[in-house]
């Protein structure tokens, strides 16, 4: 479970309406909001005060958010709307039960994969809350099995080579899946080439 210290405790708990009454949302999101959401908790404030770092130039605050499911599944625009009508920079944790996920949107929205509440993290290195809101970024949004080896690059830099990568890898899977299929020696060959192609940027890229 999401650990921070105790000044930093909020566990103020937000009414539903507050959020869908006062933000610019489509019919249909603010239905979700009551049937997919129990209830939305400000669990954390981590500031310069609360985590006893310096503030950063464009991060004065972070809050937690935890969003209570009546199943466990919600309709992520929801989320992203929250995220993208407030100014506070804002984390995320959904959960059902004993599972949870993290959530953050940062150009679009960033989730984790559901795992035991218990086993759900965030380590806070940085001497600011600029530093340690990018760490916060690149924990929820980086996929240690797609990408690696990226220490001297910017957290953007970071999240567009993992996007890259990961359109490779789904263009691979296409043309393996429909190389199989293929009949026409012709056709098989030049899906072939494609393939070696693409699998030597994806090496090139994941820097094997």
């Amino acid at each position: 479970m999401l650990r921070f210290p105790s000044k930093a405790k909020v566990e103020r708990i937000i009414p539903k309406d507050a959020f869908y009454k006062n933000l610019n949302l489509k019919s249909d999101i603010k239905e979700k909001f009551v049937s997919d959401i129990k209830r939305i908790v400000l669990e954390f404030k981590l500031s310069s005060d609360t985590l006893n770092v310096d503030k950063g130039k464009e991060t004065s605050e972070i809050l937690v958010l935890s969003i209570e499911l009546k199943k466990q599944e919600i309709d992520y625009r929801i989320v992203e709307n929250i995220a993208r009508q407030n100014a506070h920079k804002l984390i995320f944790l959904l959960n059902f039960q004993d599972k949870g996920q993290l959530a953050i949107f940062y150009n679009k929205l960033y989730k984790t994969n559901w795992i035991p509440l218990e086993e759900i993290n965030l380590i806070a290195k940085g001497l600011n809350l600029d530093i340690i809101w990018d760490e916060y970024i690149e924990q929820i949004t980086l996929k240690k099995n797609v990408i690696s080896n990226t220490d001297n690059i910017t957290v953007e830099e970071k999240l567009q080579k993992q996007d890259y990568i990961q359109k490779l890898q789904k263009e691979i899977k296409r043309l393996e899946k429909r190389s199989r299929k293929e009949k026409q020696p012709k056709q098989r060959f030049e899906q072939f080439t494609r393939l070696q192609e693409l699998k030597e940027k994806l090496a090139q890229e994941k820097g094997e």
